[in-house]
């Protein structure tokens, strides 16, 4: 059970697909993350992230439970109904430790109008929670991604494909979201989701072409970053494929910091942040900063990126103990993540654990047998030519080959 933490908090629950046609679940769930990330924009609201908060999708639950869970004071729950052209969302604001209905309401309007519904649902939530609250606070929840309702579409369809977290997944998930751009080559948060697939992909040692899908990139990233610079997600994951693919960590950590300054609550930000300051050489910074994406996303599904963070950051830190404790966590939620691997294969090696770390060696090349020591540097943007040298050290000792 988390501690409830001074300033307001809520989660916001997967809500109802009332549609009858499961192939409009992921409009349910489109609906949601743009609420949810809306209401993360205010400073003095905590806010649950998303990938938490859908861990509970499916199920009947007891938002007294869900508060102690979340360690917030709100839930929001709620139905989205699409049919032909028109959209209704319900949603009730509860109080979580009493389970109190503090606020309802429904809203009616086109599909055309979806942004509009969002925004009147986010505000109106806003509203119940501190009634003297500034119109002004609000006004960046209320941000249109695009006018291109198909585009929208693809980019929520390719999003849905993208949370499988399979290789076959995130190729979906990035051919929906250049589907997405040919409709609409201004939609900033389209290039950042598809700049955030390739950084999945060279993170699990898939980036088949590599010139080509680094110069790629690159530009979908800075285009994200052109097009959407007050959209801190398209910010972060550009930023991110920025220094983690193309390696330039200067250019890549402006971004992410740009985006914590608009939405502090974005625990993908805090996480993004985490990594990029491990490879600047900062790692104490970047175990808080890993922390607290954690405490932001106490139930993410992707915790395992976050623990595999973690492990990096012990590592550069000198704590190899402690790096291979936090990759076994990441390993026991995801046994094909190439990344956790290599760390707990390095890290028992520089502890003196060498048949530990020669079976980490052995799985992580049975996953990826392309990663030799001398494409190490391709695929870790370190600052430090020290922390290289040590990583490859590591590596070295664990049997990867030349």
């Amino acid at each position: 059970m988390l501690a409830i933490p001074d300033k307001p908090s809520i989660a916001i629950l997967p809500f109802a697909n009332l549609s009858h046609d499961p192939e409009q679940e992921y409009f349910a769930d489109g609906v949601i993350e743009d609420i949810t990330v809306g209401l993360s924009r205010i400073r003095w609201l905590l806010v649950i992230a998303r990938n938490s908060s859908f861990t509970y999708k499916g199920r009947a639950v007891d938002v007294k439970q869900v508060g102690r869970d979340l360690g917030v004071r709100y839930v929001l729950e709620g139905s989205v109904r699409k049919a032909a052209d028109r959209v209704r969302i319900t949603a009730q604001l509860i109080d979580a430790s009493n389970g109190t209905h503090l606020w309802a309401d429904r809203f009616d309007g086109a599909l055309e109008d979806i942004f509009g519904l969002q925004d009147r649902v986010a505000t109106s939530v806003v509203g119940a929670i501190a009634p003297k609250l500034e119109q002004s606070e609000i006004e960046r929840a209320k941000s249109k991604p695009t006018e291109n309702l198909d585009a929208y579409d693809y980019l929520l369809r390719g999003k849905a494909s993208l949370y499988s977290w399979t290789a076959e997944g995130i190729d979906e998930a990035l051919r929906l979201f250049y589907r997405a751009i040919e409709l609409d080559p201004e939609f900033g948060s389209a290039y950042g989701m598809a700049a955030w697939c390739y950084t999945r992909r060279m993170a699990n040692g898939r980036m088949t072409h590599s010139t080509q899908e680094i110069a790629e990139t690159a530009r979908v990233a800075r285009r994200a970053v052109d097009l959407a610079n007050d959209d801190a997600v398209a910010l972060c994951t550009a930023g991110f494929a920025l220094a983690r693919v193309v390696g330039d960590l200067d250019e890549g950590v402006v971004f992410i910091d740009r985006a914590l300054q608009l939405n502090p609550n974005l625990a993908t930000a805090w996480l993004t942040s985490g990594w990029v300051r491990t490879y600047l050489g900062e790692p104490d910074a970047a175990i808080k900063h890993l922390i607290h994406a954690m405490r932001l996303s106490p139930l993410d599904p992707l915790m395992f990126g976050m623990h595999t963070g973690m492990a990096f950051a012990h590592f550069f830190a000198g704590r190899y103990d402690e790096a291979a404790s936090w990759a076994e966590r990441a390993l026991r939620v995801q046994p094909n993540w190439v990344p956790a691997w290599r760390n707990a294969a390095a890290s028992h090696a520089l502890a003196g654990r060498p048949e530990n770390a020669r079976h980490a060696i052995e799985r992580m090349r049975q996953l990826a047998p392309e990663i030799r020591l001398s494409n190490l540097k391709g695929l870790m943007p370190l600052r430090r030519p020290e922390d290289l040298a040590r990583f490859a050290e590591g590596l070295r000792k664990a049997g990867l080959p030349k």
